[in-house]
């Protein structure tokens, strides 16, 4: 079995995160960056699936340089090889152009899977695995939280608010997953060192057959108009306790609606 997982680095959860002031796109350079935390739970899933159906996974991104850290260390936690996108020319892709480069690379290289975290930190949007799917052709199976492989068979079972659903889908398909599907294992030291060695094949939008107007912020059918930093937080109220510090508690909260 073929599986290519998709991966993309993201700024670091606890960083302070800002838009550029010049072309209004996600500042990158000016924080960490790190693979996507619902990544992870992709990549591990990936893996358990290869493991049990003698597969090979590799690894999917688009991104800039700094990308081939995460590209590595999905590589340390046990692929088999990768494919990273590297072009100025991405600049500024929605999930439009972001499902477009994603599908020309997967198209024509006989996956049985393709596996996505459910969403990424810094857009929190979760449509990019049904968008590939869709540009692909294939079955769709997103959200699960326990997926099963059984021959030519995909069975997922997909989180709700109610529960669960139980699709099934023929391959090859796309399957996002959630973070309760499993615990990502940690690179060994052994599996950082082989990281180093295995194959990275880069690729530009002219590999993939891409207009570059149809990417990066003059393709992207969205765009932030107007963005301002929001305001400093307003002091607090001090309640000095003599003896009635209770009530005045209480009416602070009553003053606020609270109570």
């Amino acid at each position: 079995m073929k599986i290519a997982v998709c991966v993309k680095q993201v700024p670091d959860t606890w960083a302070e995160k800002k838009l550029d002031a010049g072309d209004k796109t996600l500042d990158r350079e000016s924080v960490d960056g790190v693979m996507n935390e619902l990544d992870e739970y992709a990549v591990e899933e990936a893996l358990q699936i290869a493991e049990a159906n003698s597969g090979e996974v590799v690894v999917v991104s688009v991104g800039p340089d700094k990308a081939t850290d995460t590209v590595r260390k999905a590589l340390s936690m046990g692929a088999d090889s990768a494919i990273h996108v590297l072009d100025d020319g991405l600049h500024g892709s929605d999930a439009l152009g972001t499902s477009l480069a994603l599908a020309k690379v997967i198209e024509g290289r006989d996956f049985d899977l393709v596996v996505f975290g459910s969403e990424s930190t810094d857009a929190r949007m979760s449509v990019v695995p049904a968008m590939v799917a869709e540009r692909l052709g294939v079955a769709q199976l997103t959200f699960a939280n326990n997926v099963e492989v059984a021959g030519s068979d995909v069975t997922i079972k997909r989180q709700t608010e109610y529960g669960y659903d139980e699709v099934t889908g023929a391959t090859p398909a796309v399957v996002s997953v959630v973070e309760k599907i499993n615990e990502p294992r940690y690179p060994s030291f052994k599996g950082i060192m082989a990281a180093k060695k295995k194959p990275v094949e880069t690729l530009g939008l002219a590999d993939l057959g891409i207009d570059a107007a149809a990417v990066g912020l003059a393709g992207a059918a969205t765009e932030v108009v107007e963005f301002a930093d929001a305001p400093p937080r307003a002091a607090g109220t001090v309640v000095t306790d003599e003896g009635n510090g209770g009530a005045q508690i209480a009416d602070y909260l009553s003053a606020q609606k609270f109570i």
